[in-house]
């Protein structure tokens, strides 16, 4: 069992283990991790200063997880847009393979939360070959993206296994993995794994780095591992209350991301998923903090600010100066033509 592996293993899942560190409410959070499992990994664990800090925020359990707050498992309507069980296809030319439920970390924001972490049947054989099958005949696919979950945590085999064979379909060009293990199990990102995946290209990954509490000596060794293999690395932060939702932070984690070679690339509302309320800053909070990167910091420190519209519409960007209020409301169109309201 490699190291990466171990750790894992070791993870905070119960709250006796995290009340070995911390002071918690065991008996009140035990009912948020029925329904919304926990695991925090030694590594991130560590990177913890106090309760109540926006490393905290991410990763342990809170009761207002369970308010019905009139949210929807799935706004997205991933699974209306899912031609097998574990693909999304939204966008004409790309697919989402949902390639596991298991992440190192299960943030308690994640837009997946009726799922991640609630099933052991990763990568059920017949779903992953159907899946396989429906980007064999779509020959308009020409991009996958393998998020889950993180891909990340497959064994080596089972990625390499998988990139194999979206590698030997003619019309896909550009294989993407979203993952979140540079952030929360550096220890993953092995030689042993970049040399494979560098095998792989033309091969990009997205991470997800929400603070700069969270850009460490191990992190950026991480992120050096795979650029050096010649992987270019984007980066999506989700806006989140009293975690990232201010100019200053928001600046920071963007220029330390450049420091390590991750190029940032989107900063997403959060998503209107049940549970995650409370994380969810004003869209006009998130434009002031674009106005606080552009021209105060490099152009490359500038992601897109976006909404994934509700119902399957799509990325949408938001930018300064070009956002149209409306009341309660916000008015947004889609890269199709659809209007939509945002509640703000």
């Amino acid at each position: 069992m490699e190291t990466w592996q171990k750790n894992l293993k070791a993870a905070i899942i119960d709250l006796d283990g995290l009340a070995f560190y911390f002071p918690c409410d065991r008996e009140s959070l035990s009912q948020v991790i029925d329904k919304y499992p926990m695991r925090i990994s030694p590594y991130y664990l560590s990177l913890i200063q106090a309760p109540g800090d926006p490393i905290w925020r991410q990763c342990v359990p809170d009761l207002r997880e369970l308010q019905e707050d009139g949210l929807l498992s799935d706004p997205l309507e991933e699974e209306n847009l899912s031609p097998t069980p574990c693909l999304i296809h939204r966008y004409p030319d790309r697919v989402v393979f949902l390639a596991t439920t298991s992440c190192a970390v299960y943030c308690r924001f994640c837009m997946r939360k009726r799922k991640v972490g609630c099933s052991s049947s990763d990568l059920e054989s017949e779903n992953f070959e159907a899946a396989i099958r429906y980007i064999e005949e779509t020959s308009i696919v020409r991009d996958v993206i393998l998020s889950g979950g993180d891909p990340l945590l497959l064994p080596d085999d089972h990625l390499e296994y998988l990139l194999r064979r979206l590698r030997k379909i003619p019309h896909v060009e550009i294989i993407r993995i979203g993952t979140r293990v540079p952030v929360t199990l550096p220890e993953r990102i092995t030689p042993k794994l970049c040399r494979m995946l560098k095998t792989f290209h033309p091969l990009y990954i997205n991470t997800h780095f929400n603070h700069p509490l969270e850009v460490t000596s191990k992190s950026a060794d991480a992120c050096s591992r795979l650029a050096d293999a010649g992987i270019p690395l984007g980066n999506q932060t989700v806006l989140l209350k009293d975690v990232n939702d201010h100019p200053e932070t928001m600046k920071e984690l963007m220029q330390k991301l450049l420091t390590i070679r991750v190029r940032p690339y989107y900063i997403h509302q959060m998503d209107l998923v049940k549970g995650t309320g409370h994380f969810r800053a004003e869209v006009k909070r998130g434009i002031e903090i674009m106005k606080g990167l552009r021209g105060h910091t490099s152009g490359m420190a500038n992601p897109y600010y976006v909404i994934d519209a509700p119902g399957g519409k799509g990325k949408i960007p938001l930018l300064p100066d070009s956002v149209c209020f409306q009341e309660d409301m916000l008015v947004l169109k889609s890269y199709q033509g659809d209007v939509i309201e945002y509640p703000l």
